[in-house]
């Protein structure tokens, strides 16, 4: 239960990311010509949050804080692919670049859903991980999905 429990909190502090993140873009001046400033303030931010928690760990007392160099290597590399992206939200939203600011409503859904499937796809190849059929017909009405919120439609809602 205390697995579903974080799974839950987690979800929703990653949807509270990309939606604040859209927020923040739509703040960005029109004169502006980067908004790399905000993106390190997203770092920052993320650093206090892990300096909290670190200081309430220790508070706690019991913890072994030593990890391998795989763990702190793959960490890195994770911190610079989070990075990129937050740098590339921020130009979506931000409208740097490109004539207007794109729509949260296409493009949280279509990074979001489209990790699933490349996760799932590096799941397998990579981890060697065994995907189940409903997983990969659930990850083809992704791809389905994505495409059709690119499709140009008349329906008002």
């Amino acid at each position: 239960m205390a697995g579903l429990i974080l799974l839950a909190v987690v979800t929703l502090l990653y949807a509270g990311y990309n939606l604040f993140i859209k927020l923040s873009g739509g703040h960005v001046p029109v004169e502006a010509t980067t908004t790399i400033l905000a993106t390190i303030g997203i770092q920052l931010a993320a650093l206090f949050t892990s300096g909290v928690f670190l200081s309430y760990l220790l508070l706690r007392g019991g913890q072994v804080f030593s990890l391998s160099n795989a763990t702190y290597f793959w960490a890195a590399v994770a911190g610079v692919c989070i990075g990129g992206a937050e740098i590339g939200y921020m130009y979506l939203f931000g409208g740097i670049g490109q004539s207007k600011p794109m729509d949260a409503s296409l493009a949280i859904p279509t990074i979001v859903s489209g990790t699933i499937v490349i996760a799932m796809l590096f799941s397998y190849f990579v981890l060697k991980e065994t995907i189940a059929w409903n997983q990969l017909v659930g990850s083809l009405l992704i791809v389905g999905g994505i495409i059709m919120f690119f499709v140009k439609g008349q329906v008002s809602v």
